[in-house]
């Protein structure tokens, strides 16, 4: 029975967290650290485990923040909030536990300025994303701005510069990346998302012209990938080429949207698609580092 209990209480934990996306995020921050670095080493494990707890700490506000409409939508009503398993203020003290770990962890293993950056993702996600999803469907474009914040975590921790252009472009992809990745989920969920009184896509454009949007924020991604070779990040003939060949792909997937007749598509097949891209491009990035020029 006691296990059991354990068990409930590490799912509701895992499920306030969004420990899938965390590490997802994690990731970026990994990679950043790298290439500023040269390498692997020890100073890596506190900035990247700061991140993936203030990441833990805003997923649990979020948790906190959308409970209400969490209950409405089939998608998010056995949430930990909705289904009873955690109180909203046992919820609020787990994701500052987690968000004050995580801040002095980043401040502890590298500086005062990656901390705020972190601290600024936070933010920026549950004060100004957050909110402005109810306000309008395009809060993806501003909220994406979050994405472009871990790598600069890992990079500061790395002993990088904060002017740097190499990591001005990491950003600026992982910023680019982001819309995309958040579009393709909301048009998954749009007619959840219209049920519980969120702003949807859906209700603004027409079927294609929301394929169209899509393969062009897409586009727009693969290009600013292609950008990061000129930026002296990638130093190996092989990885410039995997770059090239991964972009391609990416943009042959996605071609299928304006070249289908059909009117709908599946949104959660391109989003998987969109972010093995991204995951494909980390690789390679940290790959370049062992690799003969």
């Amino acid at each position: 029975m006691t296990n059991k209990k354990h068990n409930n209480i590490f799912k509701i934990l895992m499920e306030l967290g969004k420990v899938r996306i965390t590490f997802a995020v994690s990731l970026t921050t990994i990679t950043a650290y790298v290439i500023a670095k040269g390498g692997f080493d020890s100073g890596l494990i506190l900035p990247t485990l700061g991140i993936f707890l203030l990441a833990c700490g805003s997923s649990a506000i979020n948790h906190f923040q959308e409970r209400d409409k969490d209950s409405i939508m089939e998608r998010t009503k056995d949430r930990p909030i909705p289904s009873g398993r955690i109180s909203a203020g046992m919820t609020l003290l787990i994701a500052f536990i987690w968000s004050a770990t995580g801040a002095y962890l980043i401040w502890l293993g590298s500086n005062l300025l990656a901390m705020q950056l972190g601290l600024l993702a936070l933010i920026w996600y549950n004060a100004i994303y957050t909110p402005l999803k109810k306000v309008t469907a395009f809060a993806v474009v501003p909220g994406s701005v979050i994405g472009a914040i871990p790598p600069v975590v890992g990079w500061i921790a790395g002993g990088g510069s904060l002017s740097d252009p190499r990591i001005m472009i990491l950003a600026f992809f992982f910023f680019i990346w982001q819309v995309p990745h958040f579009w393709l989920l909301l048009l998954k969920f749009g007619k959840e998302y219209e049920k519980a009184g969120f702003p949807s896509l859906t209700s603004i454009y027409s079927n294609k012209q929301i394929k169209n949007i899509t393969f062009i924020w897409t586009l727009s991604t693969a290009i600013t990938a292609l950008m990061i070779p000129a930026f002296d990040i990638i130093n190996s003939m092989v990885i410039k080429i995997g770059f090239l060949l991964a972009a391609l792909w990416l943009i042959i997937v996605f071609s299928r949207l304006i070249l289908s007749k059909k009117e709908t598509f599946s949104p959660f097949f391109f989003f998987m698609r969109i972010n093995y891209f991204v995951l494909t491009i980390l690789v390679l990035l940290i790959a370049d580092i062992y690799m003969p020029v």
